[in-house]
């Protein structure tokens, strides 16, 4: 077998899987571990997978923090879907908290407001984007900017909400472990997040499918803090099978 042919099984494996072991590709390659390891050390240096304690995954599972406008590039199509399932959950006279993140950006399109609500968003796109609708009062979160996502962080915000309550907060995530949590890339942005969490009654996470699998550097929660996930039908039906059996309701934007 060629090397050409060991990476192409290699490929084969991890789509069709999601990520394999060293151990199992020495017997299904028929090759040394040596081998094995400098395949992937080969692959992964071409991005085309990520290797962690003795497996490859498809995708590096560690996010990088990107700007805003690369974000909003990303999956556009999914987002806006996932933000208009999350519109039609709000209720009359309602008061809403939102975060930051682009796929909040999409729910903020999609409300389409003919009673009275009450929006308090960390997110200075969400803001301006509301600002067209009369029936909306938008309270903006001060506080440091954080240039790439264009949102507010810092003290000054948290002592703003703990003097609130919301019936929910709509949360745009970095990553969605099942196992470990949901994570951003900013430490700062996590803290204000759960302090946004705390201060609401329903935890709503709305998160394309490629985020699953997937950490930021800095944990916001645990996962079952979450009430209602929101993705799309990307979803993995074992991660979806997981979040229901912790109770979590999932939605899926089609």
């Amino acid at each position: 077998m060629t090397k050409e042919q060991r990476h192409e099984l290699i490929m084969e494996a991890l789509i069709k899987h999601g990520s394999v072991l060293v151990s199992d590709l020495v017997t299904m390659l028929d090759v040394s571990a040596v081998t094995v390891r400098k395949d992937l050390t080969e692959l992964e240096k071409s991005d085309k997978l990520y290797r962690s304690h003795g497996k490859a995954v498809l995708i590096n599972p560690y996010i990088n923090n990107r700007s805003v406008n690369e974000k909003e590039k990303l999956a556009a199509d999914e987002k806006h879907a996932i933000g208009r399932e999350a519109a039609r959950l709000i209720t009359r006279d309602d008061s809403i908290a939102i975060a930051s993140g682009t796929t909040v950006h999409a729910l903020a399109r999609n409300i389409q407001s003919i009673h009275k609500l009450t929006v308090v968003s960390a997110s200075l796109a969400v803001s301006n984007i509301l600002s067209q609708h009369e029936n909306v009062d938008i309270i903006q979160l001060g506080g440091l900017m954080r240039h790439s996502s264009l949102s507010v962080v810092g003290d000054y915000a948290a002592r703003f909400l703990v003097q609130c309550s919301f019936s929910k907060l709509y949360l745009g995530v970095d990553g969605i472990d099942v196992d470990y949590g949901i994570t951003t890339t900013e430490i700062r942005e996590a803290a204000l997040n759960r302090i946004m969490m705390d201060a609401s009654q329903k935890t709503i996470v709305l998160a394309d499918s490629s985020k699953f699998g997937r950490r930021g550097f800095a944990k916001i929660a645990d996962i079952d803090a979450i009430d209602i996930v929101i993705t799309d039908a990307g979803i993995s039906p074992k991660v979806a099978n997981r979040l229901e059996d912790l109770g979590i309701e999932l939605i899926i934007a089609r």
